[in-house]
């Protein structure tokens, strides 16, 4: 069994809000966490969520898991993606055919199922994302549910951490809401769920498989760019389990339109250190790699395509 890092060295919960970044209380911010918060208490969100999490245990066990064929996944949301977009692929031959972590920079929901569009069917990648998200509109939870390969993080949105923050501060106003996160939202600061995913991670790995993630832990604001600092959970996962890190740029994704030309652009694999128990110097070092990695893949300059923008606004929604 996989030993668990000293909570120094463990990744952050998801729920921290870095303290230089405070989201505007806007009344969409408002409806966003209302939404959240009525998506938590989903008896069906619930019940996936659960789902998932009961198998993280027999993953850790080496159990056998159950999940649709990578070649069927794959087909399926290749003519899905196709459907209403053109996707350019950049540099195929490093698209990875071994165990890896597949890390990518994060601008819309659309992204994870993008990616596993392209990627080959073996090894199989398993989704390392926010629950919520993941499972916040019927389609998600038909296909995922249909799927299976997800590691769903349970925790606090930003937005949420904000409306708390002003609850705490006196604002009245968002009183009721702020309770109705703390009682119905789980916060996702529970050791154990963090040494489950941690577990079942390594036991994917061991065993073959893939796992995706996007380090920077939030939709990013703006192409081309990267929200940091970026999680120390991507590089903690490679370091303790031996395996290479593979970087992915993902361009046009942030405003989605259909017909619109979308870039994949993958980059050599970033090696980094085979240590059971990372050090912070190490572990900073590594993440910094990872850095430098996603950034040479991005645009320094993006400039949205001219034309039309055609079912903008159900496209973008279709994501969220």
């Amino acid at each position: 069994m996989t030993n668990f890092p000293d909570r120094a060295d463990a990744p952050e919960p998801a729920a921290v809000l870095p303290s230089e970044f405070t989201p505007e209380l806007t009344p969409d911010l408002i409806a966003r966490v209302q939404e959240g918060v009525a998506i938590a208490r989903n008896p069906v969100v619930r019940s996936h969520i659960t789902n998932d999490i009961a198998a993280l245990s027999a993953i850790a066990a080496g159990q056998p898991t159950e999940h649709v064929d990578g070649h069927v996944r794959r087909w399926l949301l290749r003519r899905f993606i196709k459907t209403f977009f053109r996707v350019q692929v950049e540099n195929s031959h490093y698209i990875p055919t071994q165990p890896t972590i597949l890390v990518a920079n994060h601008l819309s929901h659309l992204d994870p199922f993008l990616l596993l569009a392209l990627v080959p069917p073996s090894p199989y990648y398993y989704i390392l994302g926010d629950a919520r998200t993941l499972y916040n509109q019927a389609w998600k939870r038909s296909l995922l549910g249909w799927a299976g390969g997800v590691i769903p993080l349970e925790r606090w949105w930003k937005e949420e951490v904000a409306v708390m923050a002003a609850a705490a501060a006196g604002c009245a106003d968002l009183q009721a809401l702020a309770t109705a996160i703390a009682q119905d939202v789980p916060n996702g600061s529970s050791i154990h769920q963090m040494r489950q995913i941690d577990q079942a991670v390594q036991a994917l790995l061991r065993q073959g498989d893939g796992i995706m993630l996007f380090p920077e832990g939030r939709l990013g604001e703006q192409e081309g760019q990267l929200h940091r600092p970026l999680k120390r959970g991507t590089v903690l996962y490679a370091m303790r389990s031996g395996v290479p890190i593979s970087p992915v740029a993902i361009i046009g994704t942030k405003d989605l339109y259909w017909r619109k030309r979308l870039i994949v652009r993958f980059g050599p694999p970033v090696e980094v250190p085979h240590q059971p128990r990372p050090k912070r110097v190490a572990i900073d070092a590594a993440l910094h790699q990872v850095d430098q990695a996603l950034s040479q893949l991005l645009p320094a300059v993006y400039q949205e395509p001219p034309g039309p923008k055609w079912l903008r606004h159900w496209l973008n929604h279709l994501f969220w």
